[in-house]
């Protein structure tokens, strides 16, 4: 367990100023560069032996944990050991800058260690004063943190993508793949795509883009030729291919999984279908840095977060904890903005302001704007991107804000 370090004043951020914090931002971190996400685990920051002063009723210190009155309590819950160790401090070392970024005063982020065991980090974090928890990071986890908090009535700010643990006080931060899909589709249909065709994997991810898939292509007045499920095995894409083909022709195909899987979908996709038919991505693409190197996977679209913003972010961590972030440590980044915002009405010792996550204008953050609805799952504003020529290159920008 260790306390994140807080400076200055605060910098609270709204979407009424998305674009005058977007400038802020330019000036604040340093200049745009490539994204860097390292595929192996980050290198930790040196952090100092946390000491404990001695019981001391003058100072208002208690055991274990000092009693600060002038600061709201957030408590962390991300793997700081173990096989996910790496992406957990990632995203531990983004909560810190982003307090050092805003000049925040009045809220202090204490990390709980989830690898040694969830439930009894978000016990800990309770009872030593959290009246918000940010994480957990795997779905497993949050389903074991979650009944604990809501029986304390203290909110869970997810940075699980996992549609079915959101609710009871549980919201989810990650990047869902129904939006993207959704939002791919529709663009694809404005650049006259009808025929749709798609590619999705066994289990849970491969059952929710499937659904994605179909109701997005429906909703936007286009048919779907075609959806074939495969194994993540050999043979097992060339068999749902061929399957594909005996449907042909098609407009586009969807390709719900990662890069190196798509760009051999694709490349098979093309020679039975045609070297005209548009591939399609979800969200999956944005975190693999290789994927505009993938021949082919040239001229397909996909959706996801925008990286403006992140690029900034990435080179600013880099030059202070000497590695790259992981891309999802920008969860981390985001949820203390919005925690800062909304701190200004949230005084210490109080319970969190739950309502304000309702909030009808959303938040903004380096991923861009995003939002809570009734099912407490972030709603984001995407961009589209096309890889073309060796990079990818935004074909239609992700909106501001939500409006009213």
């Amino acid at each position: 367990m260790a306390d994140a370090t807080t400076i200055g004043q605060s910098g609270p951020l709204s979407m009424g100023t998305f674009g005058r914090w977007a400038t802020l931002a330019a000036a604040c971190l340093l200049g745009a560069c490539q994204t860097i996400v390292p595929r192996g685990p980050v290198e930790p920051s040196q952090q100092r032996p946390t000491t404990r002063p001695a019981d001391r009723p003058d100072i208002g210190v208690e055991t274990g944990i000092p009693r600060d009155a002038e600061r709201n309590r957030v408590a962390l819950l991300v793997p700081l050991s173990g096989s996910n160790a790496g992406v957990g401090t990632s995203i531990a070392n983004a909560t810190m800058l982003a307090l050092l970024d805003t000049q925040n005063q009045r809220v202090r982020i204490t990390n709980y260690d989830t690898a040694t065991g969830a439930a009894a980090a978000a016990q800990r974090a309770i009872a030593e004063g959290a009246q918000l928890i940010l994480g957990p990071l795997l779905a497993d986890d949050v389903r074991a943190v979650a009944p604990i908090a809501r029986a304390a009535n203290i909110p869970v700010l997810s940075f699980s993508n996992d549609l079915g643990v959101a609710g009871n006080g549980a919201y989810l931060m990650g990047y869902v793949p129904t939006q993207s899909i959704a939002r791919v589709v529709d663009f694809a249909r404005t650049r006259g795509v009808s025929n749709f065709a798609g590619l999705v994997p066994n289990g849970l991810y491969g059952e929710r883009a499937s659904t994605a898939f179909l109701r997005a292509v429906e909703g936007a007045g286009g048919q779907v030729v075609s959806l074939q499920t495969y194994a993540r095995g050999p043979g097992g894409v060339s068999g749902a291919v061929t399957r594909l083909a005996a449907k042909a022709p098609y407009d586009a195909v969807l390709i719900a999984d990662g890069g190196a899987t798509a760009a051999s979908a694709a490349t098979m996709v093309k020679r039975g279908g045609g070297a005209s038919t548009r591939i399609l991505g979800t969200e999956l693409w944005n975190s693999d840095t290789s994927i505009a190197a993938k021949p082919a996977l040239s001229g397909a679209w996909y959706a996801s977060v925008s990286d403006t913003l992140y690029r900034q972010y990435a080179a600013k961590y880099r030059a202070r904890f000497g590695a790259g972030p992981y891309r999802l440590s920008s969860l981390g980044y985001d949820s203390v903005l919005l925690t800062v915002r909304i701190a200004r009405d949230w005084k210490p010792g109080t319970p969190f302001p739950v309502n304000r996550l309702r909030d009808g204008d959303g938040f903004a953050g380096i991923d861009g704007a995003f939002r809570f609805g009734r099912d407490n799952v972030a709603e984001r504003a995407l961009e589209v991107k096309e890889i073309r020529g060796g990079t990818t290159t935004v074909v239609s920008p992700a909106p501001a804000g939500f409006g009213k």
